[in-house]
């Protein structure tokens, strides 16, 4: 039996405006400072039971969320729009692959020697941190609140920041104890830097002699069945494929919400082009899209990006373009 909803009185209902009124104010007062914006809006986000911390009643998990009515919504929008605009629009071969992954599979794409972060631990309490997310916090809390920093200091600090993501174990490591780095929340001194696999092991069936791991990306269930998906698509190149599902990564450190946990949604998407024949359809409808490339000699250098349009990179030769995402 339908029941008519009841109305709100006129004071509720302006009561509510003013309310995200105010709310919107004070987020757009913030903007200034991204650090307090972004906190506002995930504060906004939990208590309108977008996402939740799991397990909180329990005393929660870091790195792990659970979506409400609303974010559950949000995401099903955004796949359907996604599964759209790529699947279905361009033809793409959709699969759905197990999360838990043979350990064989995962030594061949590398990913259990290398999928790694340096990780350091403070000497006293045994808590651990990313190195790089500590020597990077140093510098830009630096560059952004040191009035004293000379010249030369303010480009030292560009330059660590330009080459983090290639310095070595021992770089990282004379790094912080050149800044005299220490354990954030206790201030306790800080092992040297050591690789931690992001990945989560787990044991197939009850003997526990197959390893296996929960997979970190979608792109493998993609990889393993090329050949099936080759012959499904009549033994022709070029063809996509496509995964959507949940991936697993053992962060060292979660940090900031949603945009660093340690279980979430992927959607990717591989490609594979005939290697005598790259061209395709409907590249005329963006080879005048611009978009900001960032070779490595200029992160080297502390240049900035440039912008290019993408048919002018793909003229230069796939040695530019291997460059911007090196």
């Amino acid at each position: 039996r339908a029941i008519a909803a009841k109305p709100h009185p006129p004071q509720t209902l302006a009561a509510a405006a003013a309310g995200a009124t105010s709310t919107t104010r004070k987020l757009a007062a913030m903007a200034g400072n991204r650090e307090a914006f972004r906190v506002a809006v995930g504060n906004t986000l939990e208590r309108r039971l977008f996402y939740v911390p799991s397990f909180k009643i329990y005393g929660g998990v870091a790195g792990l969320y659970d979506y409400g009515p609303p974010g559950c919504a949000v995401k099903a929008n955004v796949l359907a729009f996604w599964r759209q605009h790529f699947v279905l629009e361009e033809g793409m071969l959709e699969v759905d692959c197990p999360c838990v992954t043979p350990e064989v599979v995962l030594k061949a794409s590398g990913h259990v020697e290398k999928f790694t972060d340096l990780m350091v631990k403070d000497e006293k309490t045994g808590s651990c941190y990313r190195a790089d997310h500590l020597l990077k916090d140093f510098c830009k809390e630096k560059l952004e609140n040191d009035n004293t920093l000379s010249p030369q200091k303010e480009e030292e600090l560009n330059h660590i920041l330009a080459v983090l993501d290639d310095l070595s174990a021992e770089q990282l490591g004379a790094k912080i104890k050149e800044y005299g780095i220490a354990a954030p929340d206790t201030k306790n001194p800080l092992s040297d830097p050591y690789p931690f696999n992001l990945m989560f092991q787990t044991s197939i069936g009850p003997s526990g002699l197959s390893t296996g791991y929960m997979r970190p990306e979608t792109a493998q269930g993609i990889f393993v069945n090329f050949k099936d998906l080759y012959y499904y698509n009549g033994n022709k190149l070029p063809f996509a494929a496509a995964q959507i599902g949940q991936a697993f990564r053992n962060e060292i450190s979660p940090r900031q919400g949603l945009l660093r946990v340690r279980e979430f949604t992927l959607a990717e998407i591989e490609h594979f082009v005939d290697p005598e024949d790259k061209s395709h359809p409907k590249f005329s409808d963006v080879s005048d899209l611009e978009f900001l490339m960032f070779p490595r000699e200029d992160q080297l250098t502390g240049r900035s990006a440039t912008r290019v349009r993408l048919g002018e990179a793909v003229s230069e030769g796939l040695s530019l373009l291997d460059a911007a995402w090196d």
